[in-house]
């Protein structure tokens, strides 16, 4: 998971200003002529430090919760250097910061990090003592893709272990998992097992605020499952919304629903919007250079990130968006874009939806969220840093096409240098072996054939050794 977050996420303009230190705040002054260096290093420490008690918060007009902007997704948690282990400390750190700069909605599932998010997340709560319970909202899913937990007893011990892992006795937000395959899924996994009923006994009994669901599919599963309000009465739903799904997702992928129609849909119905893949696994802070120098243009001080992230907070339908907020510098960067909200002009809308959308668009990139649903593959192929290594490499102009082309050799060279340098020999696209393990028993929120894109890859390395 490191490899993946190193690859998705460039230097970022905290870590630039951090390595400037007194040095560079030193310098700030000699050009700024009358300043001090003191008075540099004050201005360096409060321009990449978020304001305290800043947080733009959004009301649940269903309960009435105060909702933080911004939530922590414990999706890609920090790991220990050199290590498959999560750094347990550094994550108490960087949710007890979290909460003391007002974020107070916590995101995870039994199946994120390798099904150890949620016992990593309780272990966090646990650790700080600033807030009492009821300040904060614990937000997990009922993530039964395994035909395991499909049964009522199965399903039933799933929820109950999410309170034991996450040390709490009620879950404020509790979502259906990735809706949308089928109604037939829907139903095998929630409705024939009597799982709905006993969740809505369950928000009766309070041990359940807020109960939901999150969608990755079919636009005509989400229409019957929204039907369904006036029967259970979703008080939130979880979509992907960004600036690039926003009416692209169904050309991306025909089987997503484009996020304007989504959130449209929930608007009609009074249902808030959580947002997840703000970023859409990083690639939208990582996109091409001319497209970044066009946001920089616009405010130099700002990270591309912050663009994304006041895209998918500034409509008002939104509860919380979502970040998968590995390292200090992330939490810091959306803290910033958050403390408080600067909500997108029209103007500025209409860029990223249009102009800037479109460019994006033509990058014909792997739609790879670097999620780590298909994972672990059972014959070690490390499918996310795979596609995330060429769709790095796609953006920046830098993978080898034409032989013809002046830069193919050099281009060639590094592909295959920096692939061996990421991922392991034996966990690269060769040795896939086509079981399709990672499509009909793992659940791709965006429907990737993985391992046709693997075998594409797989070919296109080969034709690149070939070359003297």
């Amino acid at each position: 998971m490191k490899r993946t977050d190193e690859l998705t996420e460039r230097l970022s303009r905290r870590s630039f200003l951090k390595m400037l230190g007194v040095g560079g705040a030193a310098a700030l002054a000699a050009c700024a002529g009358k300043k001090s260096t003191e008075a540099a290093q004050d201005e360096y420490k409060n321009q990449v430090e978020p304001p305290k008690g800043k947080m733009t918060f959004r009301t649940n007009p269903t309960t009435g919760d105060k909702v933080s902007l911004l939530g922590y997704g414990m999706m890609r948690l920090p790991m220990i250097e050199g290590t498959e282990e999560f750094d347990q400390e550094m994550i108490n750190r960087q949710i007890d910061y979290a909460l003391e700069h007002g974020v107070n909605y916590i995101d995870t599932s039994p199946v994120y990090c390798r099904g150890l998010s949620e016992r990593c997340t309780g272990i966090a709560l646990k650790a700080q003592n600033r807030l009492p319970r009821d300040k904060y909202f614990v937000a997990t899913k009922l993530s039964n893709f395994d035909p395991r937990f499909q049964s009522a007893e199965g399903a039933k011990k799933m929820y109950y272990d999410s309170m034991s892992e996450l040390q709490v006795d009620y879950i404020d937000y509790y979502l259906l998992h990735a809706i949308g395959g089928s109604m037939d899924e829907f139903n095998r996994r929630y409705v024939d097992n009597g799982i709905m009923d006993f969740l809505m006994e369950e928000r009766k009994a309070g041990r359940v605020r807020n109960l939901g669901f999150s969608f990755h599919g079919r636009q005509d599963v989400f229409d019957e499952v929204i039907a369904m309000h006036d029967k259970y009465h979703w008080d939130f739903v979880q979509i992907e919304l960004n600036w690039l799904d926003w009416n692209y997702a169904n050309e991306i992928n025909g089987g997503n629903v484009d996020a304007s129609y989504l959130y449209a849909e929930l608007q009609k119905k009074g249902i808030p919007a959580v947002i997840m893949e703000p970023l859409l696994g990083g690639r939208l802070a990582k996109v091409p250079g001319y497209v970044a120098n066009e946001l920089k243009q616009r405010d130099p001080e700002k990270s591309i990130a912050s663009w994304a992230f006041r895209y998918a907070g500034t409509p008002e339908g939104v509860l919380t968006v979502l970040s998968g907020m590995t390292f200090m510098e992330h939490l810091k960067d959306n803290l910033l874009t958050y403390c408080p909200l600067q909500p997108l002009s029209q103007e500025e809308q209409e860029f990223l939806d249009t102009k800037i959308a479109h460019q994006m668009m033509e990058e014909e990139t792997i739609p790879c969220n670097a999620c780590q649903y298909c994972m672990p593959c059972p014959y070690g192929i490390d499918i996310p840093t795979i596609f995330t290594h060429y769709n790095t490499l796609k953006i920046e102009g830098r993978l080898p096409q034409d032989a013809g082309d002046p830069q193919y050799r050099e281009n060639r060279r590094r592909y295959l240098i920096s692939l061996d340098r990421v991922v392991p020999r034996e966990r690269q696209p060769d040795h896939c072996i086509q079981c399709g393990r990672c499509i009909h028993e793992k659940h791709c929120p965006q429907q990737i054939n993985i391992p046709k894109e693997l075998e594409r890859i797989s070919l296109l390395i080969e034709e690149l050794k070939r070359v003297n």
